[in-house]
């Protein structure tokens, strides 16, 4: 039992740790010079990317930079799918950690966030259909969110596959923009078809985005 104890306290302190580093550290520099560092790792920069990128859902860190890094490093399929690894394997632990050693503390939070508040009570009513919506349209954020679904009664399975569905359009986008960018820059391919074809498809993410945002509204979540 003491144990058991000592290790949650332990994952506790290493997570609330990673969560204030995040927050008072010049973290958008250092992910620039990450994105350098990987660069120069060959095949291990996908692994090493996929993990700094589980970290930073975890944590609870905006990953939409590391997304278009991503894409600028690996290229658009291989952005994806490296972003899609570490994204869903993130989210997938922020979700045990919520059902398991920190559900109190996730409890207390959505207690605090009346937004949290009422996607628990709507994902009560509409259970995976509305997961999907959240998670396509970015509302509310995919990183907080994961907590807060440990807390419903959604199954992990339904979790794990609504996860992967529903990032698939921003995470795309997202990608192609840091490919366009990184090629643009470099001064590769055509630069005005790179440009108005990433414009496009985060155009087009963004219109689904705003269309599953009403749907979530009129399931009675208000942004």
């Amino acid at each position: 039992m003491r144990q058991n104890v000592i290790k949650i306290a332990a994952g506790v302190l290493v997570l609330a740790g990673l969560v204030v580093l995040f927050r008072v550290l010049p973290v958008a520099e250092w992910l620039r010079h990450f994105q350098t560092y990987v660069r120069g790792l060959g095949m291990l920069g996908y692994v090493v990317y996929t993990a700094v990128y589980v970290v930073a859902v975890v944590a609870l860190v905006p990953a939409s930079l590391l997304t278009i890094g991503a894409g600028a490093l690996f290229g658009v399929v291989g952005g994806t799918i490296v972003v899609m690894a570490g994204a869903v394997i993130g989210s997938t632990l922020a979700f045990v950690l919520a059902r398991t050693i920190l559900r109190h503390r996730v409890e207390a939070m959505t207690e605090r966030h009346q937004k949290l508040a009422a996607v628990d009570r709507a994902i009560s009513r509409e259970g995976w259909k509305l997961m999907l919506l959240c998670r396509i349209s970015g509302f509310p954020p995919f990183t907080w969110v994961n907590y807060a679904f440990g807390l419903t009664g959604v199954g992990l399975l339904p979790y794990v596959v609504t996860t992967v569905v529903g990032i698939i359009p921003a995470t795309f986008a997202l990608t192609y923009a840091g490919h366009a960018g990184a090629a643009v820059a470099s001064g590769s391919g055509n630069r005005i078809g790179l440009i108005v074809t990433a414009a496009g498809i985060v155009l087009v993410s963004v219109y689904v985005a705003r269309i599953a945002t009403k749907a979530i509204r009129r399931a009675g979540v208000e942004e």
